[in-house]
């Protein structure tokens, strides 16, 4: 069968082991990735040592991009998925395995970039930074002890879309038909501080709630044009509570 180029762009958010990302640059060159890109090292990404342990992958080290945010760093991706290890997370948060978001990824006829990210060694991503993602990735481990090395993560998440990165006789979806994940971010934000204004969300369960709309905008695969519509209509509300105080 046909491989499908997949444009992968692995996203590492705040590493802090040069040999992480050494290996990972590696692994990079194993699975033939598009880019390594890092939002705002806590680590010399490029020291010997991390160039001696990604050996043929270094050259992902030396190009690899560097970003100040996560918005940046998938600001070109069509489709994001997150990865999380984490034993903490609400119910409201939904995580699959890498062999489901394998065949959803591979559901799609083409794929101009996607981003795939990975945590802080010692915490992962935040419940905020989750929100970027169109899907939530969860390899099973033993629960006597759950935490993965970074870079093990990295190289079982990038062989199983290897694996799967084949063309499917039937495929129903065109990515470019999807909100890409920085609007669907961006719309959320727009979407929580107008339900706080009206007094539905209170602060501090803000998240929770809004999280939960997310999941309702994904599984119902909204489009560029579905998202621009609804922001039209909550900037309007918003320009209408706005202009309303006092009258």
């Amino acid at each position: 069968m046909k491989k499908k180029r997949l444009n992968l762009n692995v996203v590492l958010v705040e590493p802090n082991g040069p040999l992480n990302v050494g290996s990972i640059a590696r692994l990079c060159s194993n699975f033939d990735v598009n880019e390594l890109r890092i939002v705002s090292p806590k680590c010399d990404i490029f020291s010997l040592e991390a160039k001696k342990m990604a050996l043929k992958g270094h050259r992902y080290i030396d190009n690899c991009k560097i970003f100040n945010s996560i918005e940046q760093a998938i600001f070109d991706c069509d489709l994001v998925i997150a990865t999380c290890g984490r034993i903490d997370l609400s119910n409201d948060i939904e995580c699959e395995s890498p062999e489901d978001i394998s065949k959803w990824i591979s559901s799609f006829v083409e794929i101009n970039n996607l981003g795939i990210l990975f945590g802080r060694e010692d915490r992962g991503l935040s419940n905020n930074e989750l929100l970027f993602a169109h899907k939530i990735l969860n390899i099973k481990t033993s629960q006597n002890y759950p935490s993965l090395n970074l870079s093990h993560a990295v190289s079982i998440i990038l062989y199983e879309l290897n694996k799967s990165s084949t063309n499917n006789a039937e495929k129903d979806l065109q990515v470019f038909d999807l909100a890409s994940s920085k609007q669907i971010y961006e719309s959320f934000k727009e979407i929580e501080e107008m339900l706080i204004k009206t007094g539905y969300l209170l602060e501090h369960t803000a998240n929770s709630k809004i999280s939960k709309f997310k999941k309702f905008l994904l599984k119902a695969k909204t489009s560029s044009h579905d998202i621009n519509v609804l922001r039209g209509i909550v900037h309007q509300i918003n320009w209408f509570l706005n202009n309303s105080k006092g009258k």
